[in-house]
């Protein structure tokens, strides 16, 4: 049997997974800061998370996943003002929507989900212990800034010395910093903004101590792996990392895993592009599981190139499998009960999985179980599928319902409407007027609904 590797970013090289606890993983993922709807991005995050926790669980360990939200920063500050609404209701509004987002996409919810707002007492004595410990020091606006040339080796996740990073990274100008590299623990308030009451005056947090103290809060001063995107890792990873063993003495965390970004036709999604896009808007186009199947399909550390294209290849590869599992009812003795991970079919999904979870090797052997059930109408195969499926978060619906649904579901062509034709072009056929018959077919290929005539009738799915 293979053993689970992971790759570090930390060390830059796949490495054996050994747990702090044998049986027992503790893993802190970075969440959404909550003033606007999930994007692409985001739903990657949320997937490729949910699939590592899914596979570690899948491998016999107890895991205790915890993503955080980050319910107070300036982006929150300003939405809400100028929706002239309180911060409050803004956040939970957007906390909500992540909710129904990640559920449509099949996320399963953390054990733990923090607010950082729920958090900030604990900030504080986190803070006073950096000033005591000299990590930190108080500055002359009502700032509390953490000094990262008190920790000697900063820079240690991205892999660049403080004179790099100072070299390299455009650090604007504050003269209340002793290093323009110095990083805020707590903002000062500014008028009429939130703000709690601190040794050093109202404020609020800054961005980095939220993760820290949460993550020590629920998971131990010393936890297994911690992730979140690419774009993560520097600065707010290496500020966790500073500050935690700075108040901690011992090591923060061993394994950091980092998802790839999101492109849009082989450019860096952005705001800036108008190539952004929220995963409502993706899911009016396409059904939430082919969503799910394009993230996937894709190693989690590789870039992720979203276009229609793209999403099109998804949804026929996917169909290709439901297909399979067509007019086949799978056996329960693989679908519902546990895996023989020895036997062939299992083993080699097993050893992609534990490959830094290299699910694009593990979808290989859906399809190739695919072609088998294809052939053998084999129960015991389809119900051995749908297991290996379920590990990923796939392939659980019924066929028929899968390939139904989608983008007008609802609309001028639902199922009702849809099944009302096909009676009609039936009754055509009986009456030998095929020029109907062919009409009712043809206005319903136009509408992206393919109908197949089988030995038991008519049939339909969406393109």
């Amino acid at each position: 049997m293979t053993t689970l590797t992971l790759h570090n970013t930390l060390t830059r090289k796949k490495e054996v997974f050994v747990p702090l606890t044998p049986g027992q993983v503790r893993m802190y993922v970075c969440g959404m800061t909550v003033y606007d709807y999930c994007h692409l991005g985001h739903a990657r995050v949320l997937v490729v998370f949910d699939m590592i926790t899914r596979w570690l669980r899948a491998s016999g360990y107890d895991v205790n996943y915890v993503r955080n939200v980050t319910d107070i920063d300036d982006k929150i500050i300003k939405r809400a003002f100028d929706n002239g609404e309180a911060f409050t209701a803004l956040t939970q509004r957007f906390i909500d929507a992540m909710h129904e987002d990640g559920a449509a996409l099949g996320v399963l919810p953390p054990d733990h989900e923090p607010r950082a707002t729920e958090y900030v007492g604990k900030m504080l004595t986190m803070i006073q212990t950096l000033i005591e410990r000299g990590h930190a020091y108080a500055a002359g606006n009502g700032d509390v800034y953490y000094s990262v040339g008190s920790f000697p080796t900063y820079g240690q996740l991205s892999g660049k010395t403080l004179e790099d990073l100072r070299a390299g990274e455009r650090v604007e100008i504050d003269p209340y910093k002793r290093d323009p590299m110095d990083f805020v623990l707590w903002k000062a308030a500014k008028p009429n903004e939130p703000a709690w009451t601190s040794p050093w005056g109202d404020g609020r947090p800054g961005w980095h101590i939220e993760c820290s103290v949460m993550g020590s809060d629920l998971l131990g001063a010393h936890f297994d792996i911690h992730g979140g995107g690419q774009d993560l890792q520097f600065p707010h990873h290496e500020n966790e990392i500073a500050q935690s063993e700075g108040v901690h003495d011992c090591k923060f965390v061993n394994y950091w895993l980092h998802n790839g970004f999101v492109r849009v036709d082989d450019e860096k999604m952005s705001k800036s592009l108008g190539n952004f896009f929220t995963i409502r808007e993706v899911l009016e186009k396409y059904d939430a599981e082919v969503v799910r199947f394009f993230i996937l399909r894709a190693h989690y550390r590789s870039p992720l190139n979203y276009s229609d294209h793209h999403l099109d290849d998804a949804k026929a590869a996917l169909n290709r499998l439901y297909t399979a599992l067509r007019n086949v009812v799978p056996s329960p003795r693989d679908g519902e009960g546990s895996v023989d991970w020895s036997a062939p079919q299992p083993a080699r999904f097993k050893e992609a999985m534990d490959d830094d979870f290299n699910t694009p090797e593990a979808m290989a052997v859906l399809f190739d179980l695919a072609a088998e059930v294809n052939k053998s109408r084999d129960p015991v195969q389809a119900g051995l599928m749908k297991a290996l499926g379920g590990v990923l978060g796939l392939l659980q619906r019924d066929p028929e319902a899968f390939m139904q649904a989608g983008p007008g579901a609802a609309g001028d062509y639902s199922p009702e409407r849809i099944q009302s034709l096909i009676d009609e072009r039936l009754a055509a056929r009986k009456g030998k007027d095929f020029k109907r018959s062919d009409a009712i077919r043809d206005e319903l290929k136009a509408a992206g609904i393919v109908l197949e005539d089988g030995a038991q009738g008519t049939t339909w799915r969406r393109e």
